[in-house]
């Protein structure tokens, strides 16, 4: 009983089914069986004895835990069923973060939550023991009170379930915007090491700068994917022809913004059984490459110059061995993941004249790739 009542924070007479459930989870389950029976003794002589269906529903619980066939989603439905622990994902989909894992905000907004349905436990507008006993009807109003409450106004204005998701969104940015400065002050180091600098070659960058004018302005794939790259839906194209072409380079390797609503159809909304169209294809191979990824295969691609095979296999292969990040052992299932999503980048690094016909990298690549990285991992300007 005191190690229940630490945990909770409360006396015995002020326990909830939630609170029992959790320090019994807090142990090993054989632990807690062999416990059960002096803990409701205790329970009852507190005078806050709970209920038949509650011991019944944890001796079930504990037993099917100890037994190894209890899932994830067996106990924390069980401990849902207690009436005031906040259901972990809603039908509408709000997800809570893991305990662990929550900030102030959302470790605020649980603790609310909790106490509201303890409020409405007390007042009779839950009951735990319906839910125990897996009463839909219970369970399904349980859901809506908890839906209603997290899209409802606090008293300060705040709505709980936009107020967590929101610091969620916050830390997540924050977490990207750190990986990235991390990534750039590597690479910039790894290029300080070179023994020598690459240098802009003019005449093909001038080639490359008049091929990707003439080609952004068709419709369809790969201009459309290298507009949303570079931004340019929102934007004009720059007169200048080396901003023209870092800032596609750049948006390759951290693209700025989606295809247009324009070059979306209906269709394939609709059509959920048919595969993503190839520029949908290509944007998602792109925003799915980690900091570590790019900086790994374009470091070794600039520290082995022009003239080396920049194809989707080797940059694979070139990650995998790279020492500049760290890599858990790779194996065959992991390659080809890697190679999938770098037959986009090298695709459209050809039409840019990073790398050749052959997949081999040119003296433009040579200076651009790391060029365009440092543009796409810098702070924006304000």
């Amino acid at each position: 009983m005191d190690f229940v009542c630490a945990q909770a924070g409360r006396p015995a007479t002020a326990l909830t089914r939630r609170d029992v459930a959790r320090a019994l989870l807090a142990v090993p389950s054989g632990v807690a069986l062999v416990a059960l029976p002096d803990l409701r003794r205790a329970m009852m002589a507190a005078g806050n004895p709970l209920s038949l269906a509650f011991w019944d529903s944890a001796k079930a619980t504990l037993s099917s835990i100890e037994a190894g066939v209890a899932t994830v989603g067996d106990v924390q439905r069980w401990v849902e069923s207690t009436g005031t622990e906040p259901i972990l994902m809603t039908p509408s989909y709000f997800v809570w973060p893991e305990e662990d894992e929550r900030g102030p905000v959302a470790s605020e907004m649980f603790a609310r939550l909790v106490a509201y349905l303890e409020e409405r436990v007390a007042a009779g507008e839950i009951d735990p023991d319906a839910l125990a006993a897996g009463d839909p009807d219970a369970r399904s109003a349980y859901e809506e009170l908890q839906e209603r409450w997290l899209g409802a106004a606090l008293p300060d204005g705040r709505v709980p379930g936009f107020a967590v998701s929101d610091e969620q969104d916050e830390e997540l940015f924050a977490a990207w915007d750190e990986e990235e400065a991390f990534a750039l002050s590597e690479l910039r180091r790894i290029l300080a090491e070179l023994p020598k600098q690459p240098e802009v070659p003019v005449a093909a960058l001038d080639a490359a700068a008049t091929r990707l004018r003439a080609l952004l302005a068709l419709p369809g794939y790969p201009a459309n994917v290298l507009r949303a790259c570079a931004g340019f839906g929102d934007r004009p194209v720059p007169d200048d022809d080396m901003e023209l072409w870092l800032s596609v380079a750049a948006g390759i390797a951290g693209p700025i913004s989606d295809l247009s609503d324009g070059e979306d159809v209906l269709e394939e909304f609709t059509d959920l059984d048919g595969d993503l169209s190839e520029e949908d294809a290509a944007l998602a191979n792109l925003c799915a490459i980690q900091h570590a990824d790019w900086l790994a295969g374009v470091a070794a691609l600039v520290r082995l110059g022009p003239g080396v095979l920049a194809s989707p296999e080797r940059m694979a292969r070139l990650i995998a061995e790279s020492e500049d990040i760290d890599i858990d052992e790779q194996d065959e299932d992991d390659l080809d993941a890697t190679e999938g999503l770098f037959e986009s980048v090298v695709s459209l690094w050809r039409l840019l004249g990073v790398v050749d016909d052959d997949e081999v990298l040119t003296p433009l690549g040579w200076w651009g790739l790391p060029k365009a990285l440092e543009r796409a991992w810098s702070p924006a300007q304000e």
